[in-house]
């Protein structure tokens, strides 16, 4: 073979690498070694720092991708964990810098929901356990607590607003098609989704108040507890907002796991509660039991479902504002069911009074899995620079999504000049 010096190649442009076709996104191990993590939560502090709150109670600390020998929190001593129940849920307000905050949701010892407040202690990276104090949503003299009267359907997940606001997505309290019909009852905070504003001195008696815009405030369109925002929920297994920060709309978008046939996402425009997105009437788009009136009309249809035929409890995701992966990805919803490890994304496109409609929905599943199946899958994250997280619940990682590799080179050619 005749040797070529490197600058007739260059001359030429003579070099033509052929590589295999890739596909657009991949999933990379971010850290590894968890015990059925339910949630990765970015620290607003410091980028390089990320928490993997796991279901049995421990929030672990990711720091450089590695993962930190001391635990920023351990509740294993104050929780019920297995089936739907354990550490559920974790976020830091948008003023976490000035107060060192932040706020858990678990099913205590009898089954029970708490969501509590904690501090920071000196170091950063440790909470200071003698800083939880409860949320106290039946008074100050009452159990700080909201009684589940079922093993099953505790929610869990909570998130702040664009408005600072914490929200809390509460199942309908278990069992199957919820037999008290607690979703549609106004007077129980199960089923529903709730905002309240928690920016209170510590002494606080109740550690919240009911901001002064929530919708049942005043007794309209139906009585109902002031800290609800919406009705009609059964399990709302992931709820966002799409970042305004980052270009997004601010609109609430919710993962609600469906009973033995539909599984839904749900839009609600930026700052519209009230809604009542049907439950126990409406599974998905679809009737399910009727025998009993809802609370008020209308009710909100989804904006996108899956038969169970595809799988059988979703896991909500986030609205990709982020800008690693390729430029036709960004503005598109990400989702997940839990049960068969699928990922999919959806387009949405804003439509008159800021409502959304869902199309070109497309799964990811396979280009993600090419280092492994992505196992069931409990939670999305996102990192300070808006980048995907996925939370592996079985195989015990969060993976990262990235665009696609360089190609893998098959053959070599040269070219004449």
């Amino acid at each position: 073979m005749r040797k070529l010096c490197g600058s007739t190649l260059l001359a030429a442009a003579a070099l033509t690498i052929v590589g295999s076709a890739q596909s657009a996104l991949r999933a990379v191990v971010f850290a590894s070694g968890f015990t059925l993590p339910l949630a990765v939560v970015q620290d607003p502090r410091d980028a390089s720092v990320q928490f993997v709150v796991e279901q049995g109670g421990r929030v672990r600390v990711v720091r450089n991708q590695t993962v930190q020998e001391t635990d920023f929190l351990n509740l294993t001593a104050s929780i019920s964990s297995g089936g739907e129940r354990g550490l559920l849920g974790m976020a830091f307000p948008p003023d976490e810098a000035a107060n060192g905050r932040f706020y858990v949701n678990f099913t205590n010892q009898a089954g029970d929901t708490v969501v509590a407040r904690f501090n920071r202690s000196a170091n950063s990276l440790v909470a200071d356990p003698a800083s939880r104090f409860d949320l106290r949503w039946n008074g100050a003299s009452n159990p700080a607590l909201i009684r589940q009267p079922f093993a099953n359907h505790n929610g869990g997940h909570l998130a702040f607003g664009p408005d600072g606001f914490l929200y809390i997505g509460m199942g309908d309290g278990g069992s199957a098609d919820d037999p008290g019909n607690r979703a549609q009852n106004g007077s129980e905070l199960l089923g529903k989704m709730l905002r309240v504003d928690v920016n209170v001195p510590d002494s606080d008696p109740i550690g919240y108040r009911i901001p002064s815009d929530n919708p049942f405030v005043g007794g309209g369109p139906v009585p109902a507890r002031g800290e609800i925002w919406a009705f009609g929920l059964r399990n709302p297994w992931r709820f966002t907002f799409d970042p305004p920060e980052r270009g997004g709309s601010g609109a609430m978008l919710i993962g609600d796991v469906g009973q033995n046939a539909w599984e839904e996402v749900d839009y609600e425009p930026p700052a519209r509660g009230g809604r009542n997105y049907g439950w126990r009437l409406r599974e998905g788009a679809h009737d399910r039991i009727t025998s009993t009136p809802p609370a008020y009309r209308p009710l909100i249809e989804p904006i996108e479902e899956y038969s169970h035929s595809l799988g059988q409890s979703i896991t909500g995701g986030y609205v990709y504002r982020g800008s690693a992966l390729p430029a036709r990805f960004r503005g598109r919803y990400f989702f997940a069911d839990f049960v068969q490890g699928r990922v999919w994304s959806i387009a949405l496109s804003i439509v008159a009074g800021g409502e959304a409609t869902a199309s070109d929905r497309m799964e990811h599943t396979a280009e993600l899995s090419s280092t492994g199946a992505l196992g069931n899958i409990s939670s999305f994250g996102v990192d300070s620079s808006g980048e995907l997280f996925i939370v592996g619940h079985s195989r015990g990682v969060v993976l990262r999504i990235a665009g696609s590799a360089p190609p893998v080179p098959t053959s070599l050619r040269i070219l004449p000049p």
